[in-house]
């Protein structure tokens, strides 16, 4: 059975469970239409238009 040879420092330790803690990178991408950085795979909150088609009335 595998040992280790030393003991993992406590700030070692924490630095590795820390990874998981990172806010994710938010994906922008620019619509062809308005030019406007909008997320992907969602209703654009400008016009209203999702995959060509008028899906919500914006005003």
């Amino acid at each position: 059975m595998a040992v280790p040879k030393r003991k993992t420092s406590k700030a070692k330790r924490d630095k590795r469970r820390a990874s998981s803690y990172r806010l994710p990178k938010v994906t922008l991408v620019k619509d062809k239409e308005t030019d406007e950085l909008i997320v992907p795979h969602r209703v654009n909150p400008y016009t209203g238009m999702y995959k060509g088609r008028k899906v919500i009335d914006v005003e």
